[in-house]
């Protein structure tokens, strides 16, 4: 929104919120968006085996998976599809924070996808956290690592 797109989000947060497949589904669009529901997503972020398994069959074919290959061990991927493996947990655990693995997904997403800007995605989380500065300046930071990582991996693939 900060970037003026249409975008729409639908959480769905249940029991799975303790350790099952709890998800999200975001809509960014340049034109009015007609729901919010998403059945053959282009894009997936998979943050753990069990939401791989629940929701790679549902991505389009060409579609992009980005995964946290420090929590999804030895996973049976498409070949259909394209796949961005990025060790989140273990890059966040390094900054002192596993909880900011999200955060460093969310950079890689961006360095990929150039679907938003760091700085939208920084003020974004200044405008929505409430429990302080030092939990925004950790995910800002790993956001830039997220990105950092999609960067540095870029360029030992060429």
């Amino acid at each position: 929104m900060l970037e003026n797109s249409e975008v729409t989000w639908f959480p769905s947060y249940g029991a799975e919120m303790r350790g099952g497949t709890a998800n999200c589904s975001v809509v960014i669009s340049d034109e009015l968006i007609g729901s919010p529901i998403i059945t053959n997503p282009d894009i997936l972020i998979i943050m753990n085996d069990a939401s791989l398994e629940k929701f790679q069959p549902r991505l389009k074919p060409k579609g992009l998976l980005i995964f946290d290959s420090s929590l999804v061990n030895d996973p049976e991927l498409r070949s259909d599809i394209e796949i961005v493996k990025v060790p989140a947990t273990e890059i966040s655990r390094n900054l002192g924070n596993t909880r900011s693995a999200n955060m460093v997904m969310l950079g890689s997403f961006i360095a990929k996808t150039k679907l938003l800007k760091e700085t939208s995605a920084s003020k974004a989380l200044e405008d929505s956290m409430y429990r302080g500065r030092s939990n925004i300046e950790m995910n800002k930071k790993a956001i830039r690592e997220g990105i950092r990582f999609f960067e540095n991996k870029k360029g030992k693939d060429n």
